[in-house]
């Protein structure tokens, strides 16, 4: 259960105004309004840190009410902008859309794909095959895990797949995030950005109806997953 202790706000307000800025195209500046037409007088400064403070947590939370996943995942990377660099956001889904794991990264790299895939597997479990792209990067990234779960005795082997057809999926679900991100003022930094994925990325899930509780509104949903 998230805690809202110091904060002189309901928590429906504060969640009502994080699950409304990561859903839908709006602007801190709007959101301010949006909150003061429903008496709610908060400063966008102030909206700002609540999703940069809860988003992460609630996506910890996500991961463990979500439905089970698929053993087949589809694995890629986009591109993200901070403070006028290009980072590296690494997802995954399983075979039929649903979201596995997300992480922002500065680097894509053979340590930076491990990462990921350490991240996905600890949330997901063990998959039969990953599919990817042609990247040299995240091929190595697989045999990375591969070697850590041989030392630790698992006999189990990812099954590696390379295929620009199949991971079609993956590059498609990419859009609601750039898409969101797209109309944002830009990211001033790392932790604010990654933070702010993870909120889009719960918002996305949500949209999927990865949760067992489908026939609730999306904000009621995420008021239970946040706890």
């Amino acid at each position: 259960m998230i805690s809202l202790k110091g904060c002189h706000f309901p928590k429906d307000a504060v969640l009502y105004a994080v699950f409304f800025y990561l859903r839908y195209t709006v602007s801190y500046r709007d959101l301010e309004e949006i909150m003061a037409e429903r008496g709610v007088q908060v400063d966008h400064a102030t909206l700002n840190r609540w999703v940069v403070k809860y988003s992460p947590m609630i996506a910890v939370n996500a991961q463990s009410k979500k439905r089970p996943t698929l053993s087949s995942w589809r694995m890629d990377e986009t591109y993200v902008r901070v403070r006028g660099k290009w980072m590296y956001l690494y997802r995954a889904v399983d075979k039929a859309g649903n979201t596995l794991d997300f992480m922002l990264s500065e680097r894509r790299n053979r340590p930076a794909a491990a990462s990921f895939f350490a991240k996905a597997l600890s949330s997901n479990g063990i998959p039969e095959k990953i599919v990817i792209d042609k990247s040299g990067a995240n091929a190595a990234g697989i045999r990375e895990v591969n070697k850590i779960l041989n030392r630790f005795g698992c006999t189990t082997k990812i099954q590696t797949v390379r295929s620009k057809y199949l991971n079609n999926l993956i590059e498609q679900d990419h859009r609601f995030i750039k898409r969101r991100i797209r109309h944002m003022c830009g990211f001033k930094s790392f932790r604010s950005a990654s933070a702010t994925l993870d909120g889009i990325e719960v918002a996305n899930m949500i949209r999927k109806q990865q949760f067992p509780n489908t026939t609730t509104s999306g904000f009621r949903l995420f008021a239970e997953i946040a706890g």
